[in-house]
């Protein structure tokens, strides 16, 4: 036989268990998510290029001796304008045999030669010698390839106001709904970045190239760095 102690709180116990879930679902749904962008631009402060040359001739030697002179020109030249070994590497290379294809009657194609390619990444900091580091490299023999982006060293920094950004946004956000609502935001339960989209990235917008005779005409423009955060705030029953 239960004690008269023993069975209310027995009861008692069991009057707080059953009322946990409903408890639980008024505070699961005491909350609002809302998702806040944000951006800064800045100008970048270097210019990644992958050219290289592109020599044939009648046997693979004397292809990869042209194309080692042209090259070898070229990084001295680069290297005299003040670039550094570090921003430069070998990003392919590659010997390719050239046939005539165009012998009939089932006749098999001729070998006429070799081809090879050395190409060549480079990092340019100084945004203003561009031009002319595009200009004469192509003097010095440069013949294939021509890639070119921007980007800037305080990549990291951008990305992190970014973010910032966009949590500020995520929070204006959530007042605004909230106090149309009669109610106020809480703490912050929850933030993640969107995964759906790339790490943030810099979108470049190139501006009108402006006339130049001594060298290629580059403009650089601007870089916008972007972020996207989902953030879940609590909500506060009772207006602010």
């Amino acid at each position: 036989m239960f004690h008269r102690h023993t069975l209310m709180t027995t009861l008692a116990a069991l009057a707080l268990v059953s009322a946990a879930p409903a408890a639980w679902a008024s505070e699961e749904t005491a909350r609002i998510t809302v998702t806040g962008e944000g951006s800064v631009s800045a100008a970048p402060d270097m210019a990644i290029i992958n050219f290289g040359v592109l020599k044939s001739a009648a046997t693979a030697r004397q292809a990869l001796d042209d194309a080692n002179k042209a090259l070898a020109e070229a990084i001295a030249d680069l290297k005299a304008k003040g670039i550094e070994a570090r921003d430069l590497q070998t990003s392919g290379f590659s010997v390719s045999p050239q046939f005539d294809y165009s012998a009939k009657n089932g006749t098999a194609p001729k070998l006429t030669g070799y081809q090879v390619s050395n190409m060549l990444t480079v990092r340019v900091r100084d945004i203003a010698s561009l031009g002319k580091v595009l200009d004469d490299a192509v003097t010095n023999g440069i013949n294939s390839g021509g890639s070119l982006s921007f980007g800037n060293s305080k990549q990291k920094d951008l990305v992190a106001d970014a973010r910032k950004a966009a949590v500020a946004d995520a929070i204006t956000k959530a007042k605004a709904l909230t106090e149309a609502a009669g109610v106020s935001t809480g703490d912050i339960l929850n933030i993640a970045e969107e995964t759906s989209m790339a790490p943030p990235v810099p979108m470049v917008r190139m501006a009108m190239a402006k006339e130049a005779t001594d060298s290629v005409p580059v403009e650089a423009g601007e870089s916008d760095y972007h972020a996207r955060v989902t953030v879940t705030f609590a909500i506060n029953q009772k207006k602010p």
